[in-house]
């Protein structure tokens, strides 16, 4: 091996990234993990799924409820996240919302390191209980 090839053992990296000596590069030397934008609104689409599972208590899903749209926009660090969301009828739907946003700020904030500036949750449709299967008079 040419010596111009060889790596000097002060500069010859370990599992981990740390150079060997325990030095690492200064973190503008490090590059950075960016996070496209499509992935954080899949992200958010799966904690709106989680946060309904909660809303509804899991042992008694409904069918019929469902996400759509959910949108992102990330930028230095922060992103903006938007997301229409059925809820079950009857509902308190300012308390409803309000519980599923937090859930889906704190979520996408944990899963991506990026700090959730604006979550918007729109309610799409309300979906009625069946399990009454009738009018009441």
């Amino acid at each position: 091996m040419s010596a111009s090839l060889a790596a000097r053992p002060e500069q010859s990296t370990r599992e981990g990234g740390a150079v060997a000596g325990g030095r690492r590069p200064p973190p503008e030397e490090r590059g950075a993990t960016l996070i496209p934008a499509s992935v954080v609104a899949r992200l958010t689409a799966q904690a709106a799924r989680e946060a309904l599972r909660e809303q509804t208590d899991a042992s008694s899903a409904r069918p019929g409820l469902g996400v759509s749209r959910p949108e992102a926009t990330v930028h230095q660090g922060s992103a903006r996240i938007a997301v229409s969301l059925d809820l079950p009828y009857p509902v308190d739907i300012a308390r409803a919302c309000d519980e599923i946003e937090h859930y889906i700020t704190e979520r996408v904030s944990h899963l991506t390191g990026l700090r959730v500036g604006d979550t918007t949750v729109s309610v799409q449709r309300l979906v009625p209980d069946r399990s009454g299967q009738g009018r009441v008079s």
